[in-house]
């Protein structure tokens, strides 16, 4: 009776640990698939229709394999999820911090050779948390200011590190941004036109943070806000793991950018394995005169 009762209770916190959880494609134990962890559920912008679109996005490739798991604040202190289970994980989350032992076996994940994907407002969640920060290279909003690090952009040619006071993150009305291609020779850009926009939204500006061991793969020019060109696509490294920083994906409309999903599926790739070797786009549906949109479904996967 003893044995059957702690059986019970085992099933039991097994299924309440993963409640949050949620598999979004088809062969999901394949080997050649990419799994992958997105993490949503708190968000000051609309989490509920972004998700999907990068679900959708990245499973028109049949490249990779993705579980959802919704962290809302009923649900926070359920999430706890194996980290070493997935090839990468995606952020789409932007709220209530997770509890210590989440955090610390996150932490160890990413230094180990687990690995991450920021899209847009995910750089702003934990302000306080070091480590995720350095994960991230830059953030905004959540109080940050110069004690959290400098300010980073393009000028002239180069990376400039500007320690000035002032608060971090900012941006202007939407519009359709240029993004310039500032390492032509990485996986995630090599191929791309050296120009190109994305769909109508906002552009971060005065980003700041810790920026170690960070690369900036393409800038905007923040017309309308700092007035400057900041960074759009960051490369970081912590520990073993890899990070993929993006700055495009304010809404579920935007995210139909063909900049947006071309990038996001060649970011989450590289993070995951280190090369990039799925391509949906030509030049010509990147062009730098209009922005270029498209139903994820209309993605066609290489054979």
């Amino acid at each position: 009776m003893i044995k059957n009762s702690i059986i019970i209770l085992a099933s039991a916190l097994l299924e309440l640990s993963f409640s949050v959880i949620t598999t979004y494609a088809a062969d999901q134990n394949s080997p050649e698939k990419i799994k992958v962890l997105l993490v949503d559920g708190q968000n000051n912008h609309d989490w509920v229709r972004c998700s999907p679109v990068m679900i959708d996005t990245l499973n028109a490739t049949s490249r990779f394999s993705i579980d959802r798991a919704t962290v809302t604040k009923s649900e926070i202190e359920k999430f706890n999820p194996d980290f070493t289970d997935y090839d990468v994980v995606l952020s789409n989350y932007n709220g209530a911090r997770w509890k210590k032992e989440t955090e610390k076996a996150f932490v160890k994940y990413i230094k180990e050779g687990g690995n991450l994907v920021v899209v847009h407002a995910a750089n702003n969640s934990f302000p306080n948390w070091k480590e995720f920060n350095e994960m991230i290279g830059l953030g905004g909003w959540g109080g940050r200011n110069e004690k959290d690090g400098p300010y980073v952009y393009w000028k002239d040619g180069k990376i400039v590190t500007d320690n000035s006071k002032g608060r971090g993150g900012s941006h202007g009305k939407h519009w359709e941004y240029k993004v310039i291609v500032r390492k032509k020779d990485h996986p995630i850009t090599r191929g791309l036109p050296i120009e190109f926009l994305q769909a109508k939204e906002e552009l971060y500006d005065r980003l700041r943070g810790p920026g170690k061991n960070m690369t900036i793969l393409a800038t905007a020019f923040a017309k309308g806000g700092s007035e400057r060109d900041e960074p759009v696509l960051m490369t970081i490294t912590y520990g073993k793991g890899r990070i993929f920083h993006t700055v495009m994906g304010h809404s579920h409309t935007s995210m139909k950018g063909v900049a947006f999903q071309e990038t996001l599926i060649r970011g989450t790739e590289w993070a995951a394995t280190g090369n990039v070797t799925f391509s949906s786009v030509s030049a010509a549906e990147l062009p730098a005169d209009r922005a270029a949109s498209r139903d994820p479904e209309k993605i066609k996967p290489e054979n």
